[in-house]
C-alpha cells in the first residue's frame, strides 16, 4: 500500500472548500487574540503507546525518559503520558524477563516453527485435500492456504506430500527440480487413469522456501490445478485402489507401463539421431509384448474379456510393427513402421475395453507437456 506524502508548507490538510479560502489555524488562528495551546510531546505519545501495548517495552522506556528530559526543556505538555508510558514499559521487561525464565516465548517460538512446518495450519495439507490458495493462483509465494471440500470449487487438490531430507537448504532451484522429479513421477498413483483427468489441468506444487526451511518446512505438496488461474477444479481427481476394483487396477496398471515407455522418445528426431530411436522403438516393442501377454493371461469378467482379449490382439500387432522400426536401416523405414505401430495405440479396442471395464473413454489429446520424472516439466510452482 502506498502512503501519499505530507502535505508541503503550503498545503492545507483539507479537505476544504475550493476557492479563495485559507483554512483557519487552530484555536482561530487569524481571527482573534485567541493564545495557541502548549503542544503535546509527540515522544510521550509513542512511549505511552509502547507501554500500553507491552511492545518493545525497552525502547518504550527510553522514549519516556526522552520525553521527560524534552518536555521540561520545552515546557511542552504530556508529562503524564511520558511516565504512565515509562511505567509500563518497566511492567512490560518485568514480564519478558519472567517469560523467558518459564520458557513462555520458547513456546512462541516452537509455535512459529510449527506453523513454518504446518502443523496445525492451513499448510498442513495431506494426500487427497482441496484447498483454496490466498492469493487466487498457483504460482509465487503464498502466505495462506485454505482447505475446502473437494465437492466445492477449488484451486488445488493435493495428490502427494514429499518428505526431503534434513540439512542445509539446497537453493530455490534445487527444490524445484525434485519437486519435478517428484511430482511428476507420483500423479498416475493417485489418478491411475490419466484419460479421467481433464487436459486443463496440471500439475503444481508446493515447495519451501529459504525462510520456512529455517523453521523445519521440508515437504513438497504435488497437486493437480486448472491451467486457467480464472478457472478452478469441482469435484475429485483421484481415482485409485480406493474407488477401483481389482481388474480396472490391473487393466490401467498395463496401460500406464506403456505410457511411461512411450513418453521416453529420445528429443532428436530420427533423422538426427537413428540410433537412439532405433533403441527406443525397441523399448517399446519390448514392452508392448510384456503388457499383451499379461492382458491375455488374467482371467476377465464376462463382460470385458472379449473386449479385452481384442486389445491384446491389437498390442502384439503394435509390437511387430515396433520391432520392425527397431531394426530400419533408414529414416523411412523407421518412420513407416513407427507409424504402423502407434495406429494400434489408443484406437478403437482400446476405447471399447476401458468401456467395458467402466473406465474413462476420452482419448487425452496429449498437447501438455509431460515428464515422466525427468525434471524437464513445466509445472507451476507455489512457494510457502
Amino acid at each position: 500500500m502506498s502512503i501519499p506524502p505530507p502535505p508541503g508548507p503550503h498545503q492545507p490538510q483539507g479537505p476544504y472548500p475550493p476557492g479563495p479560502f485559507t483554512p483557519p489555524g487552530p484555536w482561530g488562528y487569524g481571527y482573534g487574540g485567541y493564545a495557541r495551546p502548549v503542544p503535546v510531546n509527540g515522544v510521550a505519545i509513542a512511549a505511552l503507546v509502547l507501554g500500553i501495548l507491552c511492545f518493545l517495552p525497552a525502547v518504550g522506556l527510553v522514549l519516556g525518559l526522552i520525553a521527560l528530559a524534552q518536555i521540561k526543556k520545552r515546557g511542552e505538555r504530556g508529562k503524564g503520558m511520558a511516565i504512565a508510558g515509562s511505567v509500563l514499559s518497566v511492567v512490560g521487561i518485568v514480564l519478558w524477563t519472567v517469560s523467558l525464565s518459564t520458557g513462555l516465548v520458547s513456546d512462541a517460538v516452537d509455535g512459529f516453527k510449527d506453523a513454518a512446518r504446518g502443523d496445525g495450519t492451513a499448510f498442513a495439507l495431506a494426500k487427497g485435500d482441496c484447498f483454496d490458495s490466498g492469493t487466487g493462483s498457483l504460482h509465487g509465494d503464498a502466505y495462506d492456504v485454505d482447505e475446502v471440500p473437494c465437492t466445492d470449487a477449488h484451486h488445488g487438490e493435493v495428490f502427494a506430500v514429499v518428505t526431503l531430507p534434513s540439512g542445509s537448504f539446497p537453493g530455490d532451484d534445487a527444490v524445484t527440480d525434485l519437486a519435478d522429479d517428484k511430482c511428476y513421477a507420483l500423479q498416475q498413483d493417485y489418478a491411475m487413469d490419466a484419460w479421467a483427468v481433464p487436459d486443463t489441468v496440471d500439475v503444481y506444487y508446493l515447495v519451501p522456501s529459504k525462510e520456512s526451511w529455517t523453521f523445519g518446512d521440508r515437504e513438497i505438496t504435488c497437486v493437480f490445478g486448472n491451467v486457467d488461474e480464472k478457472k478452478s477444479l469441482t469435484g475429485s481427481l483421484r481415482n485409485d485402489a480406493t474407488d477401483l476394483d481389482a481388474d480396472q487396477i490391473a487393466f490401467l496398471k498395463s496401460a500406464n507401463a506403456l505410457d511411461r515407455v512411450l513418453f521416453e522418445e529420445p528429443g532428436d528426431y530420427a533423422e538426427d539421431d537413428l540410433p537412439a530411436n532405433r533403441k527406443w522403438a525397441g523399448e517399446v516393442g519390448t514392452t508392448l509384448g510384456e503388457q499383451a501377454e499379461a492382458l491375455r493371461a488374467r482371467s476377465w469378467p464376462t463382460g470385458s474379456k472379449k473386449a479385452v482379449a481384442a486389445l491384446a490382439a491389437d498390442l502384439e500387432a503394435a509390437r511387430e510393427e515396433w520391432a520392425k522400426a527397431a531394426v530400419a536401416k533408414d529414416v523411412d523405414a523407421y518412420y513407416e513402421h513407427y507409424d504402423a505401430g502407434y495406429e494400434y495405440i489408443d484406437g478403437d479396442s482400446t476405447v471399447t475395453a476401458r468401456e467395458a471395464l467402466g473406465l474413462a473413454t476420452t482419448v487425452p489429446s496429449y498437447d501438455k507437456d509431460y515428464d515422466g520424472g525427468a525434471g524437464d516439466g513445466d509445472a507451476g510452482e507455489l512457494d510457502v
